[in-house]
């Protein structure tokens, strides 16, 4: 056990903890070693100690220190080291995903796993100190409810990725086999009961992308059997989405897992919040306002593919090259891709000269948020992560969509044939973006006169005003906390 860590926990966790109402709770939180998972936990966080919760936020030290700026509550919320084990084949350090490549995520799931006696001797040491946790919320460590039952404390699994791709893929009558490898045949149908004919994997290329279920997600367990177990676990299914958007799959899911399934609604945090507890409102740098601000509203081309996201040199030379092809400004932040160093070394030849003024290729960090905000920007092509599906409703533009795993495939039939506020980029059967087909998805939302375009803008619309009426946002957490008093007391 990792004596010296759950000591550093204890300690974090003490100051000012004491201090609030007693009829409001101490909540831990234990989110998946990832960005993309860490963030939703701490905006949920951030509502929760709105309302005069306070929060133990479990995470590794290097997660710690890129979520600082994010927690809008710091005497509420007390960040809380885990020491993340080294795993035989991990890179020494690892800490989260972003550290490593995808490939590897299995070996940090067993490292997760062997943090159990930690999270296990900070909950007792809370309890034996007089800050006894009421709930933690988690996500992939399936083993939480195991050690809560022990203690007392209510446990509850949030998932942050959207309820459908949840519903698809990880449900007991999705009865993946447990004694043969599992084929592509296995997985082509959704499982008895799917609630939806549209928000579906179509055979060859979307199927296959639900293979990753039935792969190994750290010791003797796939990822199937991690995220059913933790879902069978706990006391309540959270998530992350709304009723408006996926009511059927989250009725789905309450009966599959006889659990109730509570909703928080988006939780977008700055963007959905208009940043009340945020002293300083965050600008956009100068150098990207003015680089905007050279351009007509509404027609500058935005895109972001997220941070796990690493393309192959030849499929990044020519969505750049599809970019170029619209004869629109664009602003593309990418990642370099596999085998480059550099965003520049990754361009084709004579590529900067041409678009020099009107286009930008730019591999790193931006204030997506803010870009999406500017005037100036009119659509938005992204890779419909669930973040992203969000960002994309709740913003002004048009949106295109170039999706890769199998959730942003089921986000974006949400999108595209459900809400029709969208239009999705079409691929080959091998999988590969050709750079007309970009190209042609961007022009068709970007010409005032072309009949998708004003029907996705207009729908889009209508979906914004429902999302942005004031007090939706509050009145989802609201609920949910009301909820989670009712099945704690």
């Amino acid at each position: 056990m990792h004596t010296g860590a759950s000591t550093k926990v204890d300690q974090m966790a003490q100051p000012d903890l004491n201090k609030t109402s007693s009829s409001n709770f101490h909540i831990a939180m234990f989110p998946w070693f990832a960005m993309g998972h860490a963030i939703p936990f701490l905006q949920l966080s951030n509502e929760l100690a709105t309302r005069g919760h306070r929060i133990s936020f479990l995470l590794p030290k290097k997660a710690q220190i890129q979520l600082q700026h994010l927690n809008l509550h710091p005497h509420l919320i007390a960040f809380c080291s885990v020491t993340v084990p080294h795993v035989e084949g991990l890179p020494e350090g690892t800490e989260t995903a972003s550290d490593i490549p995808t490939s590897l995520t299995p070996l940090l799931a067993t490292a997760m796993d062997r943090t159990r006696q930690q999270i296990q001797a900070f909950l007792v040491s809370c309890g034996a100190n007089d800050r006894k946790v009421d709930m933690i919320f988690y996500d992939f460590a399936y083993w939480v409810p195991e050690i809560t039952r022990g203690v007392g404390i209510k446990c509850f699994c949030y998932g942050v990725a959207c309820a459908a791709v949840t519903a698809m893929a990880i449900v007991p009558a999705r009865n993946v086999p447990k004694d043969r490898p599992v084929t592509e045949e296995d997985l082509r149908d959704p499982p008895p009961g799917y609630p939806s004919s549209t928000v579906v994997m179509l055979p060859g290329r979307e199927v296959q992308s639900l293979m990753f279920i039935t792969m190994p997600y750290g010791d003797g367990i796939t990822f199937y059997e991690r995220l059913t177990t933790a879902a069978k676990g706990c006391d309540a299914f959270c998530i992350r989405t709304c009723r408006e958007v996926e009511g059927v799959f989250c009725d789905y899911l309450e009966a599959q897992y006889k659990k109730p399934v509570l909703l928080t609604g988006p939780v977008l945090g700055v963007m959905g919040s208009n940043n009340k507890n945020n002293k300083k409102s965050e600008q956009l740098e100068d150098i990207w306002t003015n680089w905007f601000s050279g351009f007509e509203p509404e027609s500058v081309v935005f895109c972001g593919f997220g941070s796990q996201w690493v393309l192959e040199k030849d499929q990044f030379q020519e969505l750049v090259l599809g970019f170029e092809l619209t004869g629109l400004p664009f602003f593309v932040a990418l990642k370099p891709p596999l085998g480059c160093a550099t965003i520049e070394e990754a361009l084709p030849q004579g590529f900067e000269e041409r678009v020099k003024g009107r286009g930008v290729v730019f591999g790193g960090w931006v204030q997506q948020t803010l870009i999406l905000s500017h005037p100036s920007v009119g659509c938005f092509v992204n890779h419909c992560g669930f973040g992203a599906l969000w960002e994309s409703l709740m913003s002004n533009n048009q949106i295109v969509l170039v999706p890769d795993g199998a959730d942003h495939i089921l986000n974006t039939k949400i999108l595209v044939k459900d809400l029709k506020v969208a239009v999705e980029v079409e691929r080959e059967e091998n999988g590969w973006v050709s750079k007309e087909s970009l190209s042609k998805a961007i022009t068709t939302v970007m010409d005032k006169d072309n009949k998708v375009g004003v029907m996705v803008k207009k729908n889009h619309a209508k979906w914004r005003e429902t999302l942005s009426t004031p007090g939706f946002m509050d009145g989802y957490i609201d609920r949910f906390v009301q909820k989670l008093k009712e099945l704690v007391n």
